[in-house]
């Protein structure tokens, strides 16, 4: 399933567009950016609070096939600039990473 697919099928907000093409082919839930960096596999879709430009790094190092940002948590404006300049695609959903990982479960 694509990034696009996914955002469509889990109803996400795009907060930046990057690669909405990009196959997702897991999912990870954590918030502890070198547990996350040392764990997630490539094209997971990442569940998190963490908004700030370590994520991007984290993103990117693990090569996850996008960030979401659960509970409505915020992308900092840095974070915003370097997701833009990585191509990293950013979505947002106001359920928890929980409700969100469930979901991509009985979909993927």
């Amino acid at each position: 399933m694509t990034v696009k697919s996914l955002s469509e099928k889990l109803n996400l907000k795009i907060l930046v567009q990057g690669d909405m093409d990009r196959e997702v082919i897991g999912g990870y839930c954590g918030d502890l950016l070198s547990w996350v960096m040392g764990r997630a596999q490539s094209g997971d879709c990442w569940f998190t609070v963490m908004g700030n430009i370590n994520a991007i790094g984290v993103c990117v190092l693990a090569d996850c096939a996008c960030i979401v940002l659960c509970e409505n948590a915020s992308l900092d404006e840095n974070a915003k600039a370097r997701a833009e300049i990585q191509g990293v695609c950013i979505l947002s959903s106001e359920e928890n990473s929980y409700t969100l990982a469930a979901k991509l479960g009985e979909i993927l």
